[in-house]
């Protein structure tokens, strides 16, 4: 788990350049100069900064799962065994390991951890379920939630 951030504070310039590049992530410099009325160094500098101070963690092509053949999206809660909870820490490591996690979140309630898997489809995603996720020493439960539609994809951050 990482460490809680401190708020970074963000001016007008800065909430600019976020919200274009939340939605042009390859846009250059230039372009990015020019939608914001700056030079092109001084946006440069300006987002090297955001990156520095850990505003921008890091940029990537947003994919379509049933183009590249995962037709299942399912959200996947799993439950730790008491007893092996001092394992919390092995378990994040193989979790990180699987391709067909995207997501995992530690959460409080019934369950310890959220987590968002795509697979190709049920069959799979039962093999990943029962044959790999419930091997893992302190699993003790897991429920899973299958997505029928997505209403909403992944959104820009909220910059107000």
């Amino acid at each position: 788990m990482t460490a809680p951030r401190t708020t970074t504070p963000l001016d007008r310039t800065d909430r600019r350049l976020l919200e274009y590049l939340q939605q042009h992530g390859r846009a250059s410099h230039v372009e990015l100069s020019e939608r914001v009325n700056l030079s092109a160094p001084q946006c440069l500098r300006r987002v090297r900064s955001l990156e520095e101070r850990g505003v921008i963690r890091r940029y990537a092509a947003l994919l379509d799962p049933e183009a590249l053949g995962y037709g299942v999206t399912a959200f996947v809660s799993i439950a730790l065994d008491r007893e092996q909870s001092k394992r919390a820490r092995r378990l994040e490591e193989q979790i990180r390991q699987f391709p067909e996690i995207l997501e995992c979140y530690a959460i409080s309630g019934d369950f310890d951890y959220l987590l968002r898997v795509v697979a190709r489809d049920l069959k799979a995603l039962s093999e990943l379920l029962t044959d790999r996720l419930m091997q893992i020493p302190g699993v003790s439960g897991a429920r899973s939630t299958i997505c029928l539609e997505e209403i909403k994809p992944p959104s820009p951050m909220p910059l107000d």
